[in-house]
């Protein structure tokens, strides 16, 4: 998959997965592959981001305003009202109050997702509510996000996906297997990625090199070398153009040219040209970019509201 589709989580690597979209948890460490992709694989509603201050991490709003003091040790963007955060080596959540909801005492947490949070425990993924108890039990080697009632599942090195009862709802039977997003989800069949809908129906037959997830109608495919965008229906709409690409959110997506990351629109014009080492998606009418290894956010116009900071 393209380096910013959502994040699956995997407690080992499984024969013939591509890691280049993928987490590994090895007791309680847990390895970050792409630095966008679980930065940005929330998204949805988010309205306060992470910023670290003096080795620490806190909140700013997006006008860049710091408003919860640093006080974590790890933290993610919000997602439906929770942030997860880490204390020491474990992690829990906390309100946009700052309060925390869910005492931390996970060995990795994701963001909210229809509900649900993906956690892991030792060697085991499973799913919480927000009140923290668990409604699906850690039992699965490898897992992803909840939409459109559906999860990706790794079950003895083979991808299916299951409802929020915890019950099998698509067989394994995939390659790799991604988060549903805008009704569809990307799989791998073999070398190549298309896309099934929620019964697990092939819509967009496997052909690609690489894919990402739908976001606003559109997703991020790989032709030959280079990335364009497909929409629902499997029709280019940008041609493959990028070295790398994103996933389209607040209208405008990030893309690579020459080792330089900048975003366009949906017609392919850049609104912000390549010019950052790293960078991640817009939520919320800001997003996260780094110059070197300092980080900082953007908005839309490509003006700076957290400036870049170790």
């Amino acid at each position: 998959m393209t380096p910013n589709a959502e994040t699956v989580r995997v407690t080992h690597r499984a024969d013939g997965m591509r890691k280049n979209h993928l987490y590994f948890v090895v007791g309680v460490a847990v390895a970050l592959v792409v630095i966008a992709g679980l930065i940005w694989a929330m998204g949805r509603s988010a309205t306060l981001f992470p910023v670290q201050v003096n080795g620490k991490y806190g909140y700013i709003n997006k006008s860049g305003k710091l408003v919860m003091q640093p006080q974590f040790d790890r933290a993610q963007p919000f997602t439906e009202g929770y942030a997860a955060v880490a204390i020491g080596n474990r992690w829990g959540y906390v309100d946009k109050n700052g309060k925390l909801v869910v005492a931390p005492q996970f060995d990795m947490a994701d963001p909210y997702s229809d509900g649900f949070a993906l956690v892991g425990v030792g060697p085991r993924l499973g799913y919480i509510d927000k009140t923290g108890k668990y409604t699906i039990n850690p039992q699965f080697e490898g897992a992803g996000q909840f939409g459109s009632d559906r999860a990706p599942v790794l079950v003895n090195g083979r991808w299916g996906y299951i409802d929020k009862s915890g019950k099998m709802a698509i067989t394994p039977q995939f390659d790799e297997g991604g988060n549903f997003s805008d009704g569809l989800a990307v799989v791998r069949i073999v070398d190549k990625f298309g896309y099934i809908d929620k019964n697990g129906k092939v819509m967009i037959t496997p052909q690609f090199g690489s894919a990402g997830d739908f976001h606003e109608g559109m997703a991020v495919v790989k032709l030959g070398n280079k990335f364009g965008y497909i929409d629902k229906a499997g029709k280019v709409k940008l041609n493959p153009q990028f070295d790398s690409a994103g996933d389209f959110s607040d209208g405008l997506a990030l893309v690579a040219l020459g080792g330089r990351y900048g975003y366009i629109d949906k017609s392919g014009k850049f609104v912000i040209n390549p010019q950052f080492d790293e960078a991640g998606n817009f939520q919320g009418g800001i997003a996260p970019v780094w110059v070197g290894h300092r980080k900082g956010y953007i908005d839309k116009r490509g003006k700076y509201v957290w400036n870049p900071v170790s």
